[in-house]
């Protein structure tokens, strides 16, 4: 299944979406707890906080939570915190629909680059974020494990409409 067979809607969190985002991102999270012998850091956060203090965005289906982005505004740059998908979700595009989001965000915003961080032993989200654009930038030493620092330069946004202007002329 794609993502356009799902019609997937996207809209900011409220305060009154904090349970149901901990317990998408809990359930979106838990495959990893074996890999690095405790939970992710996104699976510890307090997401009635995180919604009042960053732009958190929901992602719903069938008008239910389906995914979860979670967005920390930095002095030059916009990270991404947090991308998770429900689970019978994973694999039909809606990951990706979140990280596009994450970039238009930044941009519009102003930022020339967008960066996030996973774990060293997630190497099928650092497969997924390197065919996106994504480059190592560093790793480092966390909790035990090693995590992997990557970022993804952005073209303006300017630029990236002119760009979807031409290939609708093409077409």
């Amino acid at each position: 299944m794609q993502t356009n067979d799902l019609q997937p809607t996207l809209r900011k969190a409220t305060t009154a979406d904090a349970a149901a985002i901990t317990a998408l991102t809990e359930a979106a999270y838990a495959k990893y707890i074996p890999l690095i012998g405790r939970k992710p850091q996104p699976m510890t956060a307090d997401y009635s906080q995180m919604v009042v203090e960053h732009p958190v965005w929901l992602l719903e289906v069938a008008e239910q939570l389906g995914g979860v982005l979670v967005l920390i505004e930095e002095p030059e740059t916009l990270l991404i915190y947090s991308i998770a998908v429900r689970p019978d979700l994973q694999g039909c595009g809606l990951g990706h629909r979140l990280l596009t989001l994450a970039e238009n965000e930044a941009r519009q915003a102003g930022c020339q680059k967008i960066r996030l961080y996973t774990n060293a032993h997630f190497v099928e989200n650092i497969e997924l974020y390197q065919r996106a654009g994504y480059q190592q930038t560093r790793r480092e030493e966390y909790l035990g494990s090693r995590l992997v620092h990557m970022a993804k330069r952005l073209e303006p946004l300017s630029q990236v409409t002119q760009n979807v202007e031409t290939q609708d002329k093409m077409n």
